[in-house]
C-alpha cells in the first residue's frame, strides 16, 4: 500500500555567490529534473546561520507540487503535502518517502479539478495533526494518532460570518492555543473567479476553537505564509502577489490582534529577475526568518535585513525546520530537499 521509494543576478544587493553542493540520491528512472543551487550571501551575519560549503540534498522528487513541510521530532519524520495528489508523504532516514495519507485535502466524492490536497501542516496543543484543506475549504483535525493515520477529520474552521471560507493555506498556533490562518483563493478551481466563492476578500483570521473564527485582515491581496516572530508580539504574512510581491509585519496588541503593519521586505526587485512569490516561512529560535521566495529560501533577520539566500532553480513553495534548528527542509515543485544549518 506504501509507495516508497529513496528518493525520489539579484538587484539592490552587493552578494558573494558560493556554489552549493548538490546530493542526488537514487531517481526513478527517466525523470531528467535536476536540482541546482548556491548560497548568495548578502550580509556577513550569512555565515553565522549557514555555512556556505553546506550541501543540498534532495530526498524525494517525482511529485506534482510539493508544500505544507511539518518536522515531528516524537517520530522522527517530515510530513508534506502534494496538492495535486490530494496526498500527504512522510520521509524518514529509514524509509524514505512513503504514502502517509490519502486523501488530505478533499474528502467528497463529485470529482472536481484544481489544487485540491492539503497545503499548510501544523500540530496543535494536543499533539494532533492539523492540515489546512484546500478542498474542503476549511482547516481540519486528523481524528487518529500520528503514527497510525487515517483520513478521519473533524473541523476546526469551515466558515466566517455565516460563509465558507477560500481555501486556508497555511496557519500557525499562538502559545495560548489561538489559531492564526492565512485563506487565499488558491484551492478554488477559478480562483477569485469561481462561482463557489463566497466571501469577497482573501483574509487572515483566528481561532480559539469551538467554530468561532474571528477576521483580523482583509487587506491583503493573496496572504500566505504565515508565522511569529519570537515573543509572539509580531507576526509575519507572506503576499503571493506579483503586484505586491511583499512580506508584512504586524504588530499586535495584548489581546493578539494587528495593530500596526509595515512592509518587513519588499521582493519587488527580485520578483522581476527570478520565478517564484513570497509563500511559506518559519522562524527560528533567533527570530531568523527562513522564507520562500523569489528565487528560492531568502533568510532574513528578525528586523527584515535581508542577510541571503539559498537560491534554487525549481520554484520554492514553502520550509520547515527540525527541532534542533539544524536542519532546514524545503519544498520545491517536485521535489523535497534539505540542507543543514549552523
Amino acid at each position: 500500500m506504501l509507495m516508497a521509494f529513496r528518493t525520489q543576478d539579484l538587484t539592490g544587493f552587493a552578494r558573494l555567490v558560493v556554489p552549493c553542493l548538490i546530493l542526488l540520491l537514487s531517481a526513478p528512472v527517466g525523470y531528467a529534473q535536476e536540482v541546482k543551487a548556491e548560497i548568495e550571501q548578502f550580509s556577513p551575519l550569512l555565515a553565522k546561520i549557514i555555512d556556505p560549503e553546506a550541501k543540498v540534498e534532495v530526498m524525494g522528487k517525482g511529485f506534482d507540487w510539493t508544500e505544507g513541510p511539518l518536522w515531528i521530532e516524537e517520530h522522527q519524520v517530515l510530513l508534506f503535502s502534494d496538492i495535486p495528489q490530494n496526498s500527504i508523504y512522510q520521509w524518514s532516514r529509514e524509509g524514505g518517502v512513503e504514502l502517509y495519507l490519502k486523501p488530505s485535502g478533499y474528502t467528497s466524492g463529485r470529482p472536481r479539478g484544481g489544487e485540491v490536497g492539503s497545503n499548510g501542516l501544523l500540530i496543535d496543543p494536543a499533539g494532533r495533526l492539523v492540515l489546512c484543506q484546500h478542498g474542503d475549504r476549511r482547516i481540519a483535525v486528523m481524528q487518529a494518532p500520528l503514527d497510525r493515520p487515517q483520513p478521519n477529520f473533524e473541523t476546526i474552521a469551515g466558515y466566517f460570518d455565516g460563509k465558507k471560507l477560500n481555501s486556508p493555506n497555511d496557519a500557525v498556533y499562538k502559545s495560548n492555543g489561538d489559531l492564526y490562518f492565512t485563506d487565499p483563493p488558491y484551492g478554488l478551481e477559478k480562483n477569485t473567479q469561481d462561482p463557489l466563492k463566497e466571501i469577497p476578500y482573501q483574509g487572515v483570521y483566528n481561532t480559539s476553537g469551538a467554530g468561532k473564527v474571528s477576521l483580523l485582515l482583509d487587506s491583503l491581496s493573496r496572504p500566505n505564509g504565515i508565522a511569529f516572530l519570537p515573543g509572539e508580539e509580531t507576526l509575519i504574512i507572506a503576499n503571493s502577489d506579483p503586484s505586491k510581491p511583499y512580506w508584512y509585519a504586524y504588530e499586535l496588541d495584548k489581546e493578539g490582534l494587528p495593530v500596526k503593519g509595515r512592509i518587513f521586505f519588499d521582493a519587488s526587485d527580485a520578483s522581476k529577475v527570478d520565478k517564484g512569490m513570497p509563500d511559506g516561512l518559519k522562524v527560528n529560535r533567533q527570530g531568523n526568518v527562513f522564507a520562500t521566495g523569489p528565487g528560492g529560501v531568502w533568510i532574513f533577520s528578525k528586523e527584515g535585513e535581508a542577510l541571503g539566500r539559498i537560491k534554487i532553480n525549481q520554484l520554492t513553495s514553502n520550509c520547515a525546520l527540525a527541532n534542533d534548528g539544524r536542519t532546514l527542509f524545503i519544498t520545491a515543485d517536485a521535489f523535497l530537499l534539505k540542507i543543514n544549518l549552523k
